[in-house]
């Protein structure tokens, strides 16, 4: 009969520190937040860049997360 051979570093991967998560999720959340400004209020008086080619770029999504465009 074959023995199953548990190892250390097997039992302790299912926990991770939050100070290895915390850098990703501000990175991620920053990420998101940028994306969501450019989905939802790069138009206007508010705009970075001016003409409509990021208005044009990113029109599905203003309309699929309910962003009024026109």
């Amino acid at each position: 009969m074959a023995q199953a051979i548990v190892s250390p570093a097997a039992e302790a991967a299912g926990s991770l520190p939050v100070r290895a998560i915390l850098p990703w999720a501000a990175f991620v959340g920053t990420l998101l937040l940028v994306a969501l400004y450019f989905v939802g209020a790069e138009q206007g008086a508010t705009s970075v860049f001016s003409g409509a080619g990021v208005h044009e770029w990113v029109h599905d999504a203003r309309h699929l997360l309910g962003f009024p465009c026109h």
